[in-house]
């Protein structure tokens, strides 16, 4: 991965947090022996930064083989235009931008069925888009989605396990194209919203784990591809 300068991506802690007493909360926690000590602080961070939120994970395929082949400025372009193109479509679903990260994106979305929206619109955008750019410009993505308990940060990063997930269906188990979506955030979605999905088991941190992969495309447009 690599940063819009064309430099490596590297982990920097004090891009990781930013919040001065986030920061000084989990160095307490860290230095604390004490279990019930421990436990006030984390309910502290908790009660300041923590809510319940559906979380989108987006990830551009193709990046490695792009890269190599035509270089990394010809990719970067790709990621702006990607950027471009996925945050009015979040805002416009109700969403918040968390951060774009290389060629990820990571937002909030007020419900499930807000976040299966906006990703549909994404993949209907970039198919769309892809009609009128050259193959070695067309874009394609990968989106996770889940549901739960997390932190946010200054607006700026966020943390927990449904952060996690998506991330993982996102970047390491979608397909080009794919949008995956947690049982736990599909369930969340009314049955007459009439979003459809294919049950399917991800394998997340070892667990076996039951997802749906959202189904989207006409069936002319899959027999296409």
């Amino acid at each position: 991965m690599v940063n819009l300068d064309g430099s490596p991506l590297r982990y920097n802690k004090n891009m990781l947090i930013k919040d001065s007493q986030f920061q000084e909360l989990l160095l307490s926690f860290s230095q604390e022996t004490g279990i019930k000590e421990r436990k006030q602080i984390e309910e502290q961070i908790w009660k300041k930064y923590g809510t319940e939120n559906t979380v989108l994970v987006l990830d551009m395929s193709g990046f490695s083989l792009l890269t190599r082949k035509y270089g990394i400025v010809h990719y970067l372009s790709m990621i702006r235009r990607m950027q471009l193109t996925v945050e009015p479509i979040i805002s416009g679903h109700g969403g918040m931008l968390i951060k774009f990260e290389a060629d990820n994106c990571f937002a909030i979305l007020p419900n499930p069925l807000n976040a299966a929206r906006a990703a549909i619109s994404i993949q209907h955008a970039f198919a769309a888009s892809n009609l009128l750019t050259a193959d070695d410009l067309d874009i394609h993505v990968s989106i996770g989605i889940d549901y739960g308990k997390i932190l946010i940060v200054n607006n700026e990063d966020m943390f927990g396990d449904a952060v996690n997930r998506a991330c993982k269906m996102g970047e390491d188990i979608g397909n080009a194209d794919e949008i995956l979506i947690s049982k736990e955030a599909m369930d969340l979605i009314p049955k007459e919203a009439e979003i459809e999905g294919k049950p399917i088991q991800v394998n997340i941190g070892g667990v076996s784990t039951d997802a749906f992969q959202i189904i989207y495309k006409k069936e002319e447009e899959s027999e296409n591809k």
